[in-house]
């Protein structure tokens, strides 16, 4: 992997494990939102056990441990150490945002407002880390490691191992809290796979025409893109034809399109959506 790759990578691990730290701080702990995870886990305990240095953000860094170890033994190497820079950023973050701006109550009075900031800012950091093969740890670890194994997409797995963390809301809390919990569960779920499919979605562009020679020059020299081509017959006029298939982000789409909609407008296109692509210049299989 290039300089710039890991470069990369490191940037959106730390972005990823940002954006999970100021949902949980700021939206989940005060309001006692336990959608699952490390973080309800670490709500719940610090509402049961009581002292004044077990905070939720002592009980998240703990239990954290716990998982990374997990972690280390049931996936590999790559995902561990990638892990442990997520999960300890994360943990650090949660424990420096309660000694700098300690939150004695929610931040607004719209609880169902601070629900929406408290799923989506950490479902799109935790899809960020996913799509990378890290993840902030604990909980999240269990879910991938039950996707290892049974092969359980993502959202779904973390709906299993999450799921019982936020009914147990519903007694430790009330039942508001405990409502919100399920419901902001079930909303993480989708979230998660919704967006770690949008941030891998191209284009996938079959190309029937009559002059493939220029299709594919565009292609390959003003897209910097491959393609395959492949002989072909119209069905009722027989007439010789070839296909051009090639996969594209969606900016490089809109600039095929507009090519040959202005050189080549009897070209028959079909464009599908695929978020699963696997070779050279895509997902690593």
């Amino acid at each position: 992997m290039s300089w710039k790759h890991r470069l990369s990578d490191f940037a959106l691990m730390t972005l990823g494990a940002a954006l999970v730290a100021v949902g949980v701080y700021f939206f989940k702990f005060p309001n006692h939102f336990s959608t699952g995870g490390v973080s309800g886990l670490s709500l719940l305990l610090g509402e049961l056990v009581s002292s004044s240095w077990l905070t939720p953000a002592t009980f998240n860094s703990i239990i954290n441990v716990f998982f990374l170890i997990l972690g280390f033994f049931a996936l590999n190497k790559g995902f561990g150490f990638r892990t442990v820079y997520c999960s300890l950023l994360y943990s650090a973050l949660v424990q420096i945002f309660e000694w700098v701006c300690p939150l004695s109550a929610p931040l607004t009075d719209q609880k169902l407002l601070e629900l929406f900031f408290a799923v989506i800012l950490p479902a799109v950091g935790s899809a960020i880390l996913f799509n990378i093969n890290a993840s902030t740890g604990g909980t999240d670890i269990a879910a991938m490691v039950l996707k290892k194994c049974s092969g359980m997409n993502v959202g779904r797995a973390l709906l299993c191992t999450d799921v019982v963390i936020s009914a147990a809301t519903l007694f430790v809390f009330d039942i508001e809290s405990g409502l919100c919990s399920l419901l902001g569960l079930a909303l993480k779920s989708v979230l998660v796979d919704s967006v770690i499919e949008s941030l891998n979605r191209h284009k996938a562009f079959f190309v029937v025409t009559t002059e493939p020679e220029p299709v594919c020059q565009y292609i390959t020299h003003t897209l910097a893109r491959s393609a395959t081509v492949w002989d072909a017959q119209g069905a009722y006029t027989h007439t010789e034809h070839w296909v051009v298939l090639t996969v594209l982000s969606r900016g490089q789409a809109v600039l095929l399109r507009r090519h040959l909609k202005a050189s080549d407008p009897h070209a028959f296109m079909i464009v599908a959506n695929s978020s699963e692509i696997f070779g050279k210049g895509f997902l690593r299989a």
